[in-house]
């Protein structure tokens, strides 16, 4: 299994597409990144399942997770 993995988002402060390399290798986590774009804070957390299957759900910093 390859832990990386480049995937496509959209910023949630500018629409803009993006694209990220997601190392699922450490499994399921919340980071930081700044938008490639527009230079905004944007949260990912990324799910690893027990098959090794990855989501990844984008969020600006005043959005809660839940």
């Amino acid at each position: 299994m390859d832990a990386l993995e480049e995937q496509t988002v959209y910023c949630p402060y500018c629409g803009e597409p993006i694209r990220v390399l997601v190392d699922s290798s450490g499994g399921s986590q919340q980071y930081i990144e700044d938008c490639q774009v527009c230079c905004q804070p944007i949260v990912f957390h990324l799910s690893v399942d027990l098959d090794g299957d990855t989501t990844l759900a984008v969020f600006s910093e005043d959005d809660s997770f839940s």
